[in-house]
């Protein structure tokens, strides 16, 4: 495998625990199993994906690059590949990757209990971190001074690390050494361009002077206020120091650390040239730790330009430099494609135009740089936005290769009139790629996202990247674009929206990052229409969970809510969906509610749950006001909020008002709901 020379990589220490597992078997010697755990394909993307800390019964482990994940995949004849031609695009542009690939996780379901069936197949990880304590007596070491035990074939939430000759704390000896389970050691250090490296606990606690008694100090930590922040007291049973974590902590502590090294441990490489940023402390568990940077679609209906494009970049990756030698040739291009690319069908007009299509230059690094400073994410809602606008050919129009069912639903005479038009999305595929992730801020809180966000892979243009294909289903309604323009025209002179906007610019100010400063924060603040349509999801999403069969975190929003602008025309819409990743996600009781008394009953309940929260009047009157940065309004997890797993902007961008009159306030698009 090619590896890229712009990271310091030591080759010899590749993870690849099934090839580790195969040269012991040739030995004849007993070896443990390689898989110590399991993950559902959706925690695997948005909370446990490469580079990020996954908690295990005993001990932490870091999914390791896609470069790994390569020895994986090779132990198959085939890969499979998620087809999403829009997707694809735009990830092979924001990856600078013409032809990257779109892969599922690397597992196949087993037919019985028994089975062997993708025994060869994981995401690789390695131990993270590799300083451990004993809760024993104390001792902190690295992963190479204890052992480890995984011996049972169904258990491998039992696989841990111990100490195995512990005699426990002073005063409380034990007359035989007994083995004790070592935990992970909690403190890392981290950059906000995506570096994280262990603590370096012997340094420390020596204030970065050699151990004046030994050259390997044995240490121990000692911690017996954990969930109280650095707490924990390193000492130097060598030489007799001691030092707190505490130190550390806060601004103060700052100084006491050590620069950044620029180290990237899911690749097991640094950065050549070192990093320029200031260290932080971390806690392994600490929310901020990794943020996915995603990109997602619901695969609607594909144009001919996106099936010549996806034809064309498998063509391309089939033949590589022999595209050129078969391009004129179309007889000999079909036998050398078969078995490779399925183009037995395809007449010979559309095969030339994808070879013509495969064999245009890629776009030069100036034109993506171009292409990055102005695309937005809203792009890739635009068709889905456009699809919908169209009224559905009969009952249940199914397409063939997108999988998409909708149908068109009457509105019922005592629904509400701002809402024009309803469908029902009985069956939807939604695609999810990763593209990198950030530490410390989030995707959507950084503004130098390029130098931010941290790679996939060593290689500098990833081959491919892991994706997961949800299907569910969804009720999408449509509001009448002129009331939600005149409303939103009003709205943008109100004091709501200018203690709104002023709170944003405090946030935006005190969040980001300091190569930020020439980013305007009024261009990061979503518009009114997208407070409005945002709080209509969330109350829908908690009316629906009610009856339609989901539970609220099964259910999630997709919004296209954005004014006319010189690409795009102006949208005022919203689909609730229910997606999973390892079923169906179609249980129908979704759907049903689409129906138009059903819907009236719904609507009209959670316009009226709206006008009332057991947080009144504090919740219904709550407006930021200096210094305070918050960005929602009259909304809180007793009225609006929703769990992470249904909301796409982390229950920010809300607000009642907008959205009913409460006491006291005029301003709600649909007026008085009771």
């Amino acid at each position: 495998m090619t590896v890229d020379t712009r990271f310091v990589y030591d080759a010899a220490t590749a993870v690849d625990p099934l090839g580790d597992a195969e040269r012991e078997a040739e030995k004849a010697t007993k070896h443990n199993r390689a898989k110590v755990g399991s993950g559902r394909p959706s925690s695997l993307l948005y909370t446990y994906g490469p580079g990020s800390i996954m908690d295990l019964p005993q001990f932490t482990i870091m999914p390791t690059g896609l470069d790994d994940w390569d020895r994986i995949w090779r132990r198959r004849d085939g890969i499979p590949q998620i087809r999403a031609p829009r997707l694809r695009e735009v990830v092979g542009k924001l990856l600078r990757s013409r032809d990257v690939q779109l892969r599922p996780h690397p597992w196949q379901p087993k037919k019985i209990s028994l089975s062997t069936e993708g025994n060869d197949l994981g995401v690789p990880a390695r131990v993270f971190p590799q300083w451990l304590r004993c809760t024993g007596c104390d001792m902190l070491g690295t992963v190479s001074q204890f052992a480890y035990t995984n011996t049972h074939p169904f258990r491998a939430d039992l696989a841990c690390f111990e100490h195995a000759k512990c005699t426990g704390r002073s005063g409380n000896r034990t007359r035989k050494p007994v083995r004790r389970t070592a935990v992970p050691a909690r403190y890392l250090l981290a950059c906000v361009d995506g570096h994280l490296d262990e603590f370096p606990y012997d340094e420390w606690v020596h204030h970065w002077k050699p151990c004046p008694q030994a050259e390997f100090p044995a240490l121990k930590m000692v911690d017996r206020t954990a969930g109280k922040g650095a707490s924990a007291v390193i000492g130097c049973e060598s030489c007799g120091a001691r030092r707190g974590m505490n130190e550390a902590q806060g601004e103060a502590g700052k100084s006491k650390l050590p620069n950044c090294r620029g180290r990237h441990p899911h690749l097991d490489a640094f950065e050549p040239k070192g990093c320029r940023n200031e260290a932080r402390l971390m806690l392994v568990g600490a929310s901020n730790l990794w943020f996915p940077a995603t990109q997602s679609i619901i695969v609607m209906p594909e144009s001919s330009q996106e099936e010549t494009g996806d034809l064309a970049a498998r063509i391309r990756v089939a033949l590589g430099e022999k595209l050129a030698k078969y391009a004129d040739d179309l007889d000999t291009l079909r036998d050398v494609l078969d078995g490779k690319v399925d183009v037995s069908e395809l007449s010979d007009e559309k095969l030339a135009q994808a070879v013509a299509t495969a064999l245009l230059p890629p776009e030069s690094a100036q034109e993506l740089d171009a292409w990055a400073k102005q695309w937005d994410p809203v792009d890739l809602l635009v068709p889905e936005w456009q699809y919908l606008l169209k009224d559905p050919l009969g009952l249940r129009h199914e397409d063939e290769v997108s999988g998409l069912t909708l149908s068109r639903r009457d509105r019922g005479p005592e629904l509400r009139p701002e809402i024009t038009r309803v469908l029902a999305v009985e069956r939807l595929r939604k695609v999810n790629a990763l593209v990198g992730f950030t530490r410390i801020d989030d995707m959507d809180r950084v503004g130098d996202l390029p130098q931010r966000l941290a790679p996939l892979t060593r290689a500098p243009y990833p081959a491919w990247t892991v994706a997961t294909e949800d299907r569910g289903e969804g009720i999408y309604l449509q509001l009448d674009e002129a009331a939600v323009a005149a409303w939103e025209t009003r709205i943008e002179t109100t004091e709501i929206w200018r203690a709104q906007r002023d709170a944003h610019r405090r946030n935006f100010y005190r969040r980001f990052s300091e190569t930020a400063q020439d980013v305007d924060p009024d261009t990061r603040l979503r518009p009114p229409r997208y407070w409005l349509i945002h709080t209509f999801a969330h109350v829908l999403i908690r009316e629906l969970a009610m009856t339609c069969g989901y539970s609220a975190a099964s259910l999630s929003e997709r919004l296209y809510a954005w004014p006319e602008s010189e690409s795009r025309e102006a949208a005022a819409g919203l689909l609730i969906c229910t997606t999973a990743s390892d079923s169906d996600g179609t249980l129908g009781g979704l759907v049903q509610l689409s129906e138009p008394d059903r819907l009236e009953c719904v609507v009209s309940g959670a316009l009226y749950r709206a006008t009332r929260c057991s947080s009144d009047p504090i919740c219904a009157m709550r407006t930021p006001q200096d210094p305070e940065d918050f960005l929602h309004g009259a909304a809180c997890h007793c009225c609006v909020m929703a769990s992470e797993t249904s909301c796409e902007r982390a229950n920010r961008f809300l607000d009642r008002r907008f959205l009913v009159d409460l006491p006291g306030s005029g301003v709600g698009f649909f007026g008085r709901a009771d």
